[in-house]
């Protein structure tokens, strides 16, 4: 499996090619520190590429711990970065290609990697845009150019993520962009917490009083009305000790206010200890 880490390598496997690296093949944007959820991602992207038949195509994994979607510049800075270890569960996964560039790669100056306009999804719904401001800035302009970079023909995000997934979908839409999106559900570990990068930061007690998190979506389920779900998931989790951003049942697509009749999603924020933990879930609200 070949790693590609800066943007002359990467020209020369394009031209190799006689395309773009990514053209016929799928992304899997991470940000490394990989775990059995990202394998799943490579390995749906794995499956995408042999389902289209396409000769040449690949599954590329992109590693890039993004600093411009850090409110923190210490969240930033202790974000692990494990390329070796990565490089290991990338290949297992069934990866064809690892692009990991610099950040002097991917915003080599101020124009090449603009800021493309954000879709309302990214800043009206009062989620992760309320208290990561600046953040999904940061997604979408690293998502749109690791597209210009590399031209997949989908790209595979996690639903985890929930308005990131929202955001990037519009995202595409607006701009017109011929990459597919295609998400894949949440893992979990046994115990029902989702699988995240941030959980080996978690000390028992604290990764304990975690459980609160998929315990209050469910609790969430026997409420189909907005105030009585967003009530019974706070309490579950203020019962637990954790320190709640949002406990928020909205629509599923728009993540604005929800509409009976429509997909309705159930979606947290909350802080263990000093690590902050997201998780969401489909709702039938009515």
């Amino acid at each position: 499996m070949r790693v590609i880490r800066n943007l002359e390598e990467l020209r020369a496997a394009s031209q190799a090619l006689g395309r773009p690296l990514g053209l016929g093949g799928v992304l899997v944007p991470t940000m490394g520190a990989l775990h059995a959820g990202h394998a799943a991602l490579i390995t749906r992207g794995a499956e995408l590429v042999r389902a289209s038949g396409r000769r040449g195509a690949g599954c590329i994994v992109s590693i890039f711990v993004n600093p411009t979607q850090f409110t923190e510049h210490a969240d930033f800075d202790r974000y692990p970065r494990t390329l070796e270890a990565d490089t290991a569960l990338c290949e297992a996964a069934g990866a064809d290609c690892i692009f990991a560039p610099d950040v002097g790669a991917m915003y080599p100056t101020p124009d090449a990697a603009p800021v493309p306009p954000l879709p309302s999804v990214a800043s009206d719904p009062g989620l992760e845009d309320r208290f990561r401001p600046g953040h999904f800035a940061g997604v979408c302009q690293v998502v749109m150019r690791l597209f210009k970079l590399l031209v997949p023909d989908a790209a595979v995000f996690g639903e985890k993520d929930w308005q990131q997934l929202q955001v990037v979908t519009a995202m595409v839409r607006s701009a017109g962009l011929l990459t597919r999106i295609d998400p894949h559900q949440t893992l979990r570990d046994p115990d029902g917490l989702a699988l995240s990068s941030r959980n080996r930061f978690l000390s028992p007690e604290e990764r304990a009083a975690a459980l609160a998190i998929p315990r209050a979506l469910r609790a969430a389920q026997a409420h189909p009305d907005v105030a009585q779900a967003e009530a019974a998931m706070r309490r579950e989790l203020e019962s637990s000790g954790l320190l709640v951003e949002y406990a928020a049942a909205r629509d599923a697509r728009t993540l604005g206010t929800f509409v009976p009749g429509r997909s309705g999603r159930v979606l947290i924020a909350a802080r263990a200890g000093g690590t902050r933990l997201i998780d969401n879930r489909e709702w039938a609200g009515r």
